[in-house]
């Protein structure tokens, strides 16, 4: 018998946080993903991956962590796959990363645009993918509600 694999693999892709809303709200979408059920990998540069494993230390909600750059060679080399990508970017390279993701895996893309120049980055986005944007640097509570629409 065939079965069909269930889609619960989701994996965020962490840029320079720079942005300390990222922080804040990826613990929480882990946290709720999670709790619904998903395998979250973390993706994410090594600053990113050291506040994770301060701000979760027992793993709780960002389990499994890799570098974003050996996941994007890995993505290439066709070693890992997923579900859902969850990319968020508050810069030109952000969306150069999710463009790069979207190019490598053909999986449901979210890009999470944040920061004070949020809806000039939308701009910049030319290829498919759901997009929340929210112009904020540090308050995460209109971002939360826009996430929670997605994934609750």
């Amino acid at each position: 018998m065939n079965e069909q694999k269930e889609k619960n693999e989701v994996i965020l892709f962490l840029g320079c946080p720079e942005v300390p809303v990222q922080m804040g709200i990826s613990l929480y979408l882990s946290y709720i993903l999670v709790k619904k059920g998903y395998s979250v990998t973390v993706a994410a540069n090594p600053s990113v991956i050291k506040l994770a494993r301060v701000s979760d230390p027992e793993r709780h909600y960002m389990g499994r962590m890799i570098d974003l750059d050996h996941c994007i060679g890995d993505l290439a080399e066709k070693k890992i796959s997923f579900d859902t990508a969850i990319a968020f970017a508050h810069n030109d390279a952000g969306i150069t990363y999710a463009t790069t993701i979207r190019y490598l895996h053909a999986s449901r893309l979210i890009l999470v645009i944040i920061g004070r120049n949020a809806e000039d980055l939308k701009k910049l986005v030319d290829f498919q993918c759901e997009m929340v944007v929210e112009k904020t640097v540090h308050n995460p509570v209109e971002l939360k509600k826009k996430l929670d629409e997605v994934f609750l």
